[in-house]
């Protein structure tokens, strides 16, 4: 079953399948499309890609691009909407602008997050989910989680 995406899901250069396929599932609960940017620190065929996600792949509306150019080239057709991009380093809280439908949601890899190229050429887009000092960042896939959900509560509906 295919669908109109509610939001876009984008991991940068992913490196955890586990991370992966629960974004993958998140994706599934919200009608959103997951976008994988390369390279991918897994085979797609992983089977903890698969896990992480466990049946629900055949209902994820996902596809493979090989940069983040070519990325942006696919959401231009897509008619995506705002772009917004999440970093632990970021100032600007999640929670303080409005999601509309179809906008895109970019994560970075584990390990390091968006490269600052990225980062720096959408100062304006960039946004954090606070935490205390004591933590570098949270895991990717719960950030997806927490912010697409955030969407869904201001659109004040169920999916």
């Amino acid at each position: 079953m295919r669908y109109d995406p509610t939001l876009h899901i984008v991991l940068h250069e992913p490196e955890i399948p586990p991370n992966a396929g629960n974004v993958g599932r998140t994706c599934v609960a919200i009608a959103a499309k997951m976008w994988l940017v390369r390279p991918l620190g897994f085979q797609l065929d992983d089977y903890y890609l698969r896990r992480a996600g466990l049946d629900y792949w055949d209902e994820l509306e996902w596809e493979v691009v090989d940069t983040w150019g070519a990325l942006q080239s696919r959401l231009t057709e897509s008619l995506a909407g705002a772009m917004w991009l999440f970093s632990a380093r970021a100032s600007r809280p999640y929670t303080e602008v409005a999601y509309a439908r179809g906008d895109v949601l970019v994560f970075g890899k584990e390990s390091a997050g968006l490269p600052r190229e990225i980062t720096s050429a959408h100062a304006d887009r960039l946004l954090t989910i606070p935490s205390r000092p004591e933590v570098r960042s949270l895991n990717v896939a719960n950030c997806a989680a927490i912010v697409a959900y955030e969407a869904v509560r201001q659109w004040g509906r169920g999916v």
